[in-house]
C-alpha cells in the first residue's frame, strides 16, 4: 500500500449522499460583537428556516464565532421547533388568520389554486418551506426579518392549534347530539 500523504486516492468513488429530510434557507447572517474589558468579541447569528415542503417547517436562530457553525446551529435547532401545518388540498392554509407579535403585524389568507406564494421577503421563505404552494400575505408592521419569520411561524402554530381545536369541538358536538337523541 502506497503512502501518499493522507490523501485519498482520487479515482475511488465516493458514496452518495442520503438524501435530506429537511431544506434548509439561511434568512440572514449578522455579525455581533459584545463589549468587554478585553476587548470585542465577535460571533456570528445565522436565522435559519427548515422544512419538507410537505407540511412541516421550523425556525431557529443559531449563534457561534464563525458563520459555519452559526448555520449547522440554526439548521440543528431548526429542527428540534418543527411543526405540522395543516393543508388544505395540499396547497394552502385552511382560513385567514392576523397576528401581530411585537412590532411585526402580518395578514395571511387562502388562495385559489394556481396564485402562487404571494409574500414579502423573509415571510416567503417560511411559507415555500412549510409547503404551502397559493397564499397572500401582507407584512403591515416592521421590516426586520427576524420578527416577520418569528410572526409568520407563530401564525402557522397558531393555526396548527385552531384547527385541532375545531376538529375536537365538531367531535364532542356530534357526541353530545348523539346523547340528546338516544
Amino acid at each position: 500500500m502506497q503512502n501518499n500523504g493522507g490523501r485519498q486516492d482520487r479515482n475511488k468513488e465516493r458514496a452518495p449522499r442520503a438524501p435530506q429530510e429537511f431544506d434548509e434557507k439561511v434568512i440572514r447572517i449578522s455579525r455581533v460583537t459584545k463589549k468587554t474589558k478585553g476587548g470585542n468579541n465577535m460571533s456570528f447569528t445565522a436565522l435559519v428556516v427548515v422544512g419538507d415542503r410537505k407540511g412541516r417547517v421550523g425556525v431557529a436562530l443559531g449563534k457561534a464565532k464563525d458563520v459555519m457553525n452559526a448555520i449547522k446551529k440554526g439548521v440543528r435547532r431548526g429542527k428540534k421547533t418543527v411543526i405540522t401545518i395543516p393543508l388544505v388540498d395540499n396547497r394552502t392554509i385552511p382560513h385567514e388568520l392576523k397576528i401581530k407579535l411585537g412590532a411585526a403585524k402580518l395578514i395571511l389568507k387562502p388562495a385559489p389554486s394556481g396564485t402562487g406564494v404571494i409574500a414579502g421577503g423573509a415571510v416567503r421563505a417560511v411559507l415555500e418551506l412549510a409547503g404551502i404552494k397559493d397564499v397572500v400575505s401582507k407584512i403591515l408592521g416592521t421590516n426586520n426579518k427576524m420578527s416577520n419569520v418569528t410572526a409568520a411561524f407563530a401564525a402557522l402554530k397558531m393555526m396548527n392549534k385552531t384547527v385541532e381545536l375545531k376538529k375536537a369541538l365538531g367531535q364532542n358536538q356530534k357526541k353530545e347530539v348523539t346523547k340528546i337523541l338516544k
